[in-house]
């Protein structure tokens, strides 16, 4: 039974410092999370064609290569 209120103890602990420490963040605004989303969007978007015009590229080289 001590176990338990040693590892409950140590939970409240836990709890309690994450809690301060979420009050430190400093939180984005809706308007920054948008840019910020389509900024990835994008990017994933160019890299994504972007291996894929490789790969494309890579397969005709492989194939002519090995007949």
């Amino acid at each position: 039974m001590e176990r338990v209120k040693v590892i409950a103890e140590k939970i409240k602990l836990f709890l309690a410092g994450s809690k301060v420490e979420l009050k430190k963040v400093t939180w984005p605004t809706p308007k920054q999370t948008l840019a910020s989303t389509s900024v990835v969007i994008i990017v994933v978007i160019i890299v994504s064609a972007f291996l894929g015009i490789v790969d494309f590229g890579l397969t005709k080289v492989v194939k002519l290569v090995l007949g």
